[in-house]
Order: C-alpha cells, then sequence, then structure tokens
C-alpha cells in the first residue's frame, strides 16, 4: 500500500495538512476530547498529560515526546477549536514561527445529531524557515500522524478510554 503522506522529492511541502473522519457522537462529546490542548500529542493511543498555563500559553508535557507549547486561536463550542503551536523541537513558541491546528466539528447526514464529521487542518509549514528536509520531515510525520488522532478521538468519543479489563477472560 503506496504511503499518501510522503511527498515525491521534486515537490515542494505544502502548507496545509487536512484529515477527516466521521463519528458517531454529538458534537458536544467530540468538542469536549479536542478541547483539551495537546490531546493530539500521543502515538495513537491516548494518555494524560501534564498541562500547566502561563498566560496565554498552554505547556502540555507528554511523557513519551517532551514539551510543547500551546495558545489558543479560535472557541466557538461545540463546532471549533484552534490552537497556535511548536512543534518539531524549533524553540519557543514565542519566537519561532508556528503552526496553528483547527478542529472543526460538523454534522453528518442529514438528520442525526450523534453523527459529526472531525476535521483538523493544520497550517503553517511554509512559514517555518527551517531546512526544506526538516520541514519535509514535520510535514510526512503530521500527515501521517493526524490520521491516527482522529482514530483516537473517534475511539474516546464512540467508547470512551479503553479499559485494562477489556478483552481479558
Amino acid at each position: 500500500m503506496a504511503d499518501d503522506s510522503a511527498l515525491p522529492a521534486d515537490v515542494s511541502v505544502p502548507d496545509e495538512i487536512e484529515r477527516s473522519v466521521l463519528i458517531k457522537a454529538s458534537a458536544e462529546k467530540v468538542f469536549a476530547i479536542v478541547r483539551e490542548p495537546g490531546w493530539f500529542i500521543n502515538d495513537g493511543e491516548y494518555r494524560e498529560h501534564t498541562i500547566t498555563r502561563t498566560g496565554p500559553v498552554t505547556r502540555v508535557v507528554d511523557p513519551v515526546h517532551g514539551s510543547f507549547q500551546l495558545a489558543l486561536e479560535a472557541h466557538e463550542p461545540p463546532h471549533k477549536i484552534g490552537f497556535r503551536w511548536l512543534g518539531g523541537g524549533l524553540g519557543e513558541i514565542s519566537d519561532a514561527p508556528h503552526n496553528t491546528v483547527t478542529f472543526i466539528i460538523d454534522p453528518a447526514g442529514s438528520a442525526s445529531r450523534n453523527l459529526v464529521r472531525l476535521t483538523v487542518r493544520e497550517r503553517g509549514f511554509a512559514r517555518i524557515d527551517v531546512d526544506e528536509s526538516l520541514r519535509r520531515r514535520n510535514y510526512e510525520e503530521n500527515s501521517r500522524g493526524w490520521e491516527q488522532q482522529l482514530e483516537v478521538a473517534r475511539a474516546l468519543a464512540e467508547g470512551g478510554p479503553r479499559q485494562e479489563a477489556d478483552g481479558e477472560g
């Protein structure tokens, strides 16, 4: 199977990644998941983070991936939330170009209150003034990562976090 996130070597890194997933849950339930700063920092399995706020900046510490800085950009419950974030170990959010990550929750289908489409848009790859190979690596890793993270959001919204006892016995 081809890796859709890998860019041909002769193609410039796009500025934006967009991915979507259908979720059998209410917009409010999905919003409760995606409003948590840094919920998407993981390896395809939700885990708790240490979250601290200093003024407008939120620091999220993941036990595996380290520390990330985020700032709220948009907050329109239960349909939209956006964060400015600095990933890829490029320094402090206040002194470096950054990406924005926006989550949009739209009704799916004609009359279903409990079926939504969660879309993520990450923008800003073209602004990051670093080596093209680093920009490309960040884009490709994030492109694959968003598919995993949307599945995490879907699983949490549709069934809640998996319990240790699930599948045992």
